[in-house]
């Protein structure tokens, strides 16, 4: 086969073209750190990072979640411990009224006073919100948990809905966060029935003839049973620590696989590039000598 100048030249300027364009492949991997910065440059690696990237952005959602959890336990921790100096505060005071040798019947009236003022105040706690749900409503987060527009003789006690009506099983249903893949944490208490039984034990207060030596024993139940719904709160704050832990650590193995899947080795690429511009200049140096003195001057 005969070759001519015009295969000479075809070939040349076909091998430099095809050098530029490794050198600009090369040149866009050291730009962008990146092995690959569209999916024809390796349709693998694309592909595998799309999935690495996916978990990532997967852990970084159950991350915004656990936030989620944590201020709705955080909150209801908080509003149990207001609930807990409330109670407190009452149980000193029937305590004093208890006592029948020093207590005066208008000191009994101041007593009661107070003691309708904390019980105002635990209402006032069961409607406690985190951002615009209430927390102690149940999946019924729209609703407060008493209501106070609610007064006798209403159906409705104190202002409380009634727990034993099937129509107000929202109220005592569980509200559920996804923080990984198949795991659910609950970030409501079940408080509604705790909240109505202090209530109850308040209004027994405004009886003339109330037993207040009587009545410490019922705050002391009513405090143990606050401090088990606080100890239910404080386990489930406690797993959710521990998810957290372990979703941090998710982060950093995602986004390591993610790194040694895209992320070019700079030395690698370097020690590429300085070969390729060595070979794209012998060619350079080639190609003028084989080709017709005019074209070679007009490389010069």
């Amino acid at each position: 086969m005969r070759v001519t100048q015009s295969m000479l030249s075809n070939n040349m300027l076909r091998n430099l073209t095809s050098s530029y364009s490794k050198m600009g492949k090369l040149n866009d991997q050291l730009t962008t750190g990146k092995k690959v910065n569209r999916p024809s440059d390796d349709p693998v690696v694309a592909m595998r990072g799309l999935n690495y990237r996916m978990q990532v952005d997967k852990v970084a959602q159950y991350q915004r979640n656990i936030g989620e959890v944590n201020n709705w336990l955080d909150s209801t921790d908080d509003a149990l411990d207001k609930v807990g100096q409330a109670l407190h505060r009452t149980k000193e005071l029937v305590t004093n009224a208890a006592n029948s040798g020093t207590m005066t019947d208008s000191d009994r009236e101041k007593i009661k006073s107070e003691l309708d003022q904390l019980r105002q105040q635990i209402q006032d706690t069961a409607n406690t919100k985190v951002g615009d749900k209430y927390i102690f409503s149940g999946t019924k987060t729209n609703s407060p948990l008493h209501d106070k527009t609610i007064t006798p003789p209403s159906t409705v006690p104190n202002g409380y809905p009634d727990l034993k009506d099937p129509k107000n099983s929202a109220f005592t249903s569980d509200i559920k966060i996804n923080v990984f893949d198949g795991v659910d944490l609950n970030v409501n208490s079940k408080s509604a029935e705790l909240f109505k039984k202090i209530d109850d034990m308040f209004k027994s207060f405004d009886d003339p003839n109330v037993d207040f030596g009587a009545a410490i024993g019922k705050v002391d139940g009513m405090m143990d049973d606050l401090l088990t719904e606080r100890a239910d709160v404080g386990a489930r704050q406690n797993r959710a620590e521990l998810m957290d832990d372990r979703l941090e650590a998710q982060e950093g193995i995602s986004k390591k696989q993610m790194s040694l899947n895209e992320d070019i080795d700079f030395e690698k690429v370097i020690t590429e590039m300085i070969s390729q511009e060595s070979v794209h200049r012998a060619a350079l140096s080639v190609g003028a000598r084989i080709i017709q003195p005019s074209l070679v001057d007009f490389l010069r």
